[in-house]
Parts: C-alpha cells; structure tokens; sequence
C-alpha cells in the first residue's frame, strides 16, 4: 500500500468517527438524535379510490358559432365608410357599412320620374276609354274605336305597372348600400375600408353571435357506428389550458368526408362554461361507454425505466410499493390501476428523490391562528 493511499484511507476513517456515522450506524439529526419524521399535510396525499372511466372514439375539431353571417355587398358602388371594427359588438339593424349610391339615387329619380309620366297617360288613356264607352252606348261610336281605346288603356296600364316595378328595384337597391347587422353579436373580421370598390359578392363584414358557439368536431368513421345524439362529450380547448368543457352530441352528420373518411359530428356546450372565441382547436373524446375502476394522478407515480410504483403512507411509515398500471383516463390524465395498492390506500401525490422505505411519517399539526401583537406601551406623561 502506497504512503498517499494510506494516508486518504485514514482521514476517511477519522471523519466518519468524527460524524457518529459509520458502517451500518442509523441516520442521526443534529447532536446525535435520530431523524425527525416526516411531516404531511393533508395536500400531500392522496387517497385511492374507484373512480367512473368513459372510454370512446377520439373527436377532434374547432369552436365554432351557429350564428355566423358573411355580410356580402349586394351592388357594385365604392365603400364610403366602415362603421364597426373587429371586435365591436352591434345590435341588430345597426349600420355597419355605407356604399356610394350617387348612381342609384339618380336611377331611382329617374324610375320615379318614369313612374308618374306612366301614371299621367293612363289616367288620359282611362278618360279617352270611359269617353268611348259613353259614345258606344249612344251610338256615336263604332266598336272598333271603343276596342282602339281599351288596347290603349291596358298598354297604359302595363307601363305604370312596369315603372311602379323599376322605383320599387331602384329602392331596393338604394337600401342594399347601407349594410346593417342581422341579429346582435360581435364583429369577427372586417375585409374591406373606405374607397375599396365592392363588386356583388365582395365580402365586406363577418359578424358570429359569441353566445351559440358549438363545437363542430370529425370522428373517424371506422367508430361512427358507436356515435348516437345525447352522448356526452369532454373535450379540451387551446387557449384554455387549465379548463375542461362538456357536451352533448346534438346531431351525426349522415355522410362521410370522401377525402379523410371522417364524419362531422356536432356538439352543443353544455354547463355554465364555454369559450367565446371562435376558430379555437378542440380535442377530446365521445363517451360511449362507462366502467369502474382504480385510479392514480400520474403526480404520484415514481418511474424507472419500465417499472412504476408510487410511495404509500401506512402506519406511519413509507413504503415504495410497485405498480401494475392500464390505460390514462383521457379526460383527467389518471392511471388505472390493475395492481399494487387497494381501495382506500394514501400514498404521496408529488413524490421526491429523497423520501426513502420505512421513513417515519407524521401528520403536521394545524396551523395555529397567529398571535396577537404585543400591545405598544404608552408614551409617559409630560411633567
């Protein structure tokens, strides 16, 4: 043996006796006693019990509102003004959009104009016709004149009939320039600004009503077959990370996508929360079917390597026990468990590298109201 060699096993000797921690001696606290136990607080157990597992199809798809409108410009005219932006909420009637309408203002003039010069020469065309009817019973007019007359009164008449259709066109038209909300909701996506020119069918305004959102989802077809309306559904939302919503499948559609074999299925919110922001991605999954059976929070489960186990608290003392575990609840993340703990077990929800077998527990003691502050002493008199 080398003199450096001996030398480091002989300090390690001195301060292992210097410590009271040799080869095979318990863990000791300070100044020689053993270790405190372990304190818990009632957060930091967890208590195994049965709980009710739904399983079925996986269902993925956006929010979307059931009341939606793509407000589209009916006439080509320049816009002039947007009143509302996105997000702005609106009443129904309001005025949303105001095109140009010198042109229709001026071909509506015009019909009107039209309109009483037909009504003028039908009123002469009836008076010539009543005058002709008068003569005919007299005998001071042929048959052929009075016919003459009521060609000409029923040619007038289908004039003032036709300008009465164009002044009543050219009013509809007029109205068209002026965009107006169709029930009260909130401006999602504005598409145009003022001087944009707005052929027909340009889209102008998106306007969803944010309290009939719906969850509009696809289901493979491969499970279809187990999907029927009233089944309950829970499902998470991007954007909403920490909440989970529930819902009720309220119709199937009856025919697959030809491209992705997937069938739509929509989903009514059910309960107090939902989301109010359209377009947001949702997964989840159908409940078609319900069993029992125990689970573990996935907090509680140690890992290594292929083997699960999780610490129990029994007696006062902790104990690694080993796992058999099944499928994950997809809608709370919990373990089943086939094996390993019983109903009623408590092991520790957020296990740490430090907790070790046969460690003494204990239950922390409640804590105690905190005391009064001492009262301030009083300022001594002034002589």
């Amino acid at each position: 043996m080398t003199p450096i060699r001996a030398t480091l096993i002989l300090s390690l000797a001195l301060a292992l006796a210097a410590c009271g921690k040799g080869p095979g001696k318990p863990e000791k606290g300070a100044g020689g006693a053993a270790a405190a136990p372990l304190l818990l607080v009632p957060e930091d157990l967890h208590r195994i019990r049965t709980a009710s597992l739904a399983s079925g199809p996986a269902i993925t798809g956006s929010v979307q509102p059931e009341r939606r409108a793509d407000l589209r410009a009916e006439v080509s005219a320049i816009v002039l003004q947007v009143l509302r932006e996105n997000g702005d909420g609106v009443r129904r009637g309001d005025l949303l959009v105001r095109l140009d309408d010198t042109a229709i203002r001026d071909g509506l003039a015009s019909a009107e104009s039209s309109s009483r010069a037909a009504a003028q020469a039908f009123e002469q065309a009836e008076r010539q016709h009543q005058r002709m009817l008068t003569l005919r019973g007299s005998g001071m007019a042929s048959a052929q004149q009075l016919e003459d007359a009521e060609v000409r009164r029923n040619n007038a008449q289908s004039d003032l009939e036709g300008a009465k259709t164009r002044v009543v066109l050219a009013r509809q038209q007029l109205q068209r320039t002026e965009v107006r909300a169709p029930f009260d909701g909130v401006v999602s996506d504005r598409k145009v600004s003022a001087g944009d020119t707005a052929q027909i069918g340009k889209e102008l305004l998106k306007v969803i009503d944010p309290a009939s959102m719906r969850f509009e989802g696809l289901v493979s077809a491969d499970h279809i077959g187990s999907v029927r309306a009233g089944q309950s559904v829970s499902f998470r939302v991007n954007g909403y990370p920490d909440q989970e919503f529930t819902g009720k499948v309220r119709r199937v559609n009856p025919a697959a996508n030809a491209t992705t074999r997937q069938v739509e299925v929509l989903v009514d919110f059910t309960g107090q929360k939902q989301p109010k922001l359209a377009g947001l991605y949702a997964e989840g999954r159908l409940e078609t079917a319900s069993t029992d059976a125990l689970t573990v929070p996935a907090s509680a489960i140690v890992r290594e390597g292929d083997k699960a186990s999780a610490w129990r608290a029994k007696d006062g003392k902790l104990h690694k026990v080993t796992l058999d575990l099944g499928d994950r609840d997809p809608r709370t993340g919990d373990f089943v468990l086939k094996g390993g703990l019983a109903d009623g077990d408590t092991v520790i929800r957020h296990p740490s590298a430090l907790l070790k077998e046969g460690q003494a527990t204990q239950a922390a003691p409640p804590k105690a109201d905190a005391p009064a502050p001492p009262p301030v002493p009083a300022a001594p008199a002034k002589n």
